[in-house]
């Protein structure tokens, strides 16, 4: 047996509460990640930390300063080992392909007015993380993973809590927290 986990996070940003104010729901960004210290975590989200309309598959530094002031709630799943070598096994295949994937931002609205918008290589996060789960047999829910919310996710009843908090406070009890102080910061001062 192996386990997984699945990171719901909050970073404070303008896009992360209007998207706050449409889930009525808090921790809107689904991620999942393959080791309890967060290191090998990956989503579909933003591809340069500041720029919220460059989007696609990513796999997420949680480490640098955007994650820096993020809340978050950390859920394990414990799955078979023939599970977790088929997610590695898509994860792997997709950061070769990364080019062909996308942000599937209409189908936020697809979500918001419960329509089925799928489109080919294009994800928003919880549809990435359903799709990656139901593939490999492990979410077994007859709803479509493009209507399928962050707390949708979090309502699953084969998750265990393992965390709720500040993500920093959570890196550095779990392997380290160094935040990575960009160049200009380092330069100036």
């Amino acid at each position: 047996m192996r386990k997984i986990y699945l990171l719901f996070t909050d970073t404070g940003t303008m896009l992360s509460r209007m998207i706050n104010l449409c889930t009525k729901s808090t921790l809107n960004h689904s991620s999942i990640a393959f080791d309890s210290s967060l290191t090998e975590v990956y989503s579909f989200g933003r591809k340069q930390a500041y720029n919220p309309w460059s989007g696609g598959f990513v796999k997420e530094n949680l480490r640098t300063p955007f994650f820096s002031h993020s809340k978050c709630a950390i859920y394990q799943l414990t799955i078979t080992d023939e599970m977790y070598q088929l997610l590695w096994q898509r994860i792997k295949k997709m950061e070769v392909e990364t080019e062909q994937y996308r942000y599937n931002l209409l189908g936020l609205f697809g979500v918001l007015f419960n329509m089925e918008l799928n489109r080919q290589h294009a994800y928003f996060c919880s549809e990435f993380v359903v799709t990656l789960l139901k593939e490999a047999g492990i979410y077994l829910n007859d709803k479509p993973a493009c209507l399928i919310k962050p707390q949708d996710l979090k309502e699953w009843h084969a998750l265990k809590l393992t965390y709720h908090g500040d993500l920093p406070v959570y890196l550095q009890q779990h392997g380290g927290y160094e935040v990575q102080v960009p160049l200009w910061k380092r330069i100036y001062n």
